[in-house]
């Protein structure tokens, strides 16, 4: 038997309304993004059969580093690591902003993806 919590029924809702309506919308789309390019940086890398140490060459950067920015669970890479990652390959990083639905537009948005855990590793001590 399954024990709903009292006070909140979502039967019938979207998992975006759920996610609203916990207050985590924001930061869980802004990791599902990250997921998807680093997918997308790792797959380029095995088709062009570029090793890590090769491509942590090409970033000049270290090989633990570029394990931090394909890892799709780390939230502190910025868009323009990612997008010198996309152009060591020989491709883009595209950003587009599109509109929202009419039921997650905000007038006052607030930060974004940056949960107190993304602030941290961004250096925001809030």
């Amino acid at each position: 038997m399954i024990h709903k919590p009292k006070g909140i029924d979502y039967s019938g809702s979207s998992f975006d309304e759920f996610l609203r309506e916990e207050g985590t919308l924001e930061e869980a789309e802004a990791i599902a993004i990250k997921r998807v390019i680093a997918w997308q940086l790792q797959q380029e890398m095995q088709r062009k059969r570029i090793s890590k140490k090769d491509m942590a060459n090409r970033l000049r950067t270290s090989r633990s580093q570029l394990d931090r920015l394909l890892d799709p669970k780390y939230p502190g890479v910025t868009l323009g690591t990612l997008s010198r990652a996309a152009m060591a390959l020989g491709k883009r990083l595209k950003v587009q902003v599109i509109e929202a639905p009419a039921r997650t537009q905000r007038k006052h948005p607030g930060r974004v993806g940056l949960g107190t855990k993304n602030r941290v590793a961004a250096g925001d001590r809030r």
